[in-house]
């Protein structure tokens, strides 16, 4: 049985996460801003149809 802690460091996929991090946390930040302005643009909207009885 191993011991979780008792892992080899991977030198290459923490090489992996320095190159791409830069690179995929503001995307991730752009489009979750994005996606939450949509999401509050399409509650306005239905909630005017509901509030004006169109």
């Amino acid at each position: 049985m191993k011991i979780p802690g008792s892992k080899k460091f991977n030198h290459s996929r923490a090489l992996q996460w320095l190159i791409f991090l830069p690179i995929i946390l503001p995307l991730c930040i752009v489009f979750g801003a994005v996606q939450g302005i949509m999401m509050t643009v399409e509650k306005m909207v239905h909630r005017m149809w509901l509030d004006l009885d169109l």
